[in-house]
């Protein structure tokens, strides 16, 4: 298992974990002003600033990215939602090109309508199967510039408004469906927090292997939860072997970033040098 203290360098700070405190330029430089030369921004942080912008920014400070946050949300309630889907994907992997990402991340979606609080449908088979079709009409674009599609399950709390793929299980089913040849197009995204639970974690990430895990992500589980989306731990404040879970994923053949990525608003209320220090900390003792 690699010494991640002896290497910064594969430590990538998703900026969610500080959007609350600055924008993305400002994210950018307080990261790299610490060592940290990865990240994984979040298109509507890109957005507020703009691509092109954003683009000429990480090629200034040679900040690279481990991912980009985020495609998905492909199901809906009719077929005028569901081509919306499709191109909103489209843009997001030719904003993932424009910035070098390495893989655009998808949340894949869920009941539709769920996310604003009414659900235009409880089907959540219908919704697996707008999911599968959705993420095969976006493979074909996503070939044709090189970007690859990591699907990133979702802890079951979220499978009616985020994502109805809830287990590592799931994802790579959809890969070996999608990409039998395992041509590298299409893998997964694993967080810690939402898979650390799932009694087939070891069995699926031996499977997955490494060509289809693309990107790692992790926080912990608080005990209590307070808000099941915005309450999650730094590395080492909660419940999950982060480091049992590392030596899995290495073992099977993982070697890429090590990616932070926490929800909270706990930490989102602390000064953004603050929080960066302690990711860094927390990366380098518990991770």
């Amino acid at each position: 298992m690699r010494d991640l203290s002896q290497h910064l360098e594969l430590l990538s700070l998703n900026t969610a974990t500080v959007r609350k405190q600055a924008s993305l330029d400002r994210i950018i430089e307080a990261a790299v002003a610490r060592g940290i030369g990865l990240i994984d921004p979040w298109r509507d942080q890109v957005h507020a600033i703009g691509l092109d912008k954003v683009a000429r920014h990480i090629r200034d400070t040679g900040v690279r990215l481990s991912g980009y946050c985020r495609g998905g949300f492909y199901t809906g309630a009719n077929a005028k939602e569901l081509a919306a889907a499709l191109d909103d994907n489209r843009r997001a992997i030719d904003e993932a090109k424009a910035l070098d990402s390495p893989c655009l991340v998808l949340v894949v979606g869920s009941l539709p309508g769920a996310l604003s609080g009414k659900p235009q449908s409880i089907d959540i088979t219908l919704a697996r199967s707008q999911v599968r079709d959705g993420i095969a009409a976006s493979l074909d674009h996503a070939r044709s510039v090189g970007m690859p599609l990591a699907i990133e399950p979702l802890h079951p709390m979220q499978a009616a408004d985020r994502a109805c793929v809830n287990t590592l299980e799931q994802a790579p089913d959809l890969c070996d469906d999608l990409d039998p040849g395992r041509t590298g197009a299409l893998g997964v995204a694993l967080d810690a927090y939402h898979v650390w639970w799932d009694p087939k974690l070891a069995a699926q990430i031996q499977r997955a292997g490494v060509g289809r895990l693309l990107a790692y992500h992790i926080c912990d589980w608080l005990v209590p939860t307070r808000d099941l989306l915005n309450d999650r731990g730094m590395p080492g404040d909660g419940v999950i072997e982060l480091k049992k879970l590392r030596s899995l994923v290495e073992a099977a053949g993982y070697q890429g970033a090590v990616e932070i990525e926490i929800f909270s608003e706990a930490w989102w209320s602390r000064p953004l040098e603050d929080v960066l220090d302690v990711c860094i900390s927390r990366y380098k003792s518990i991770a």
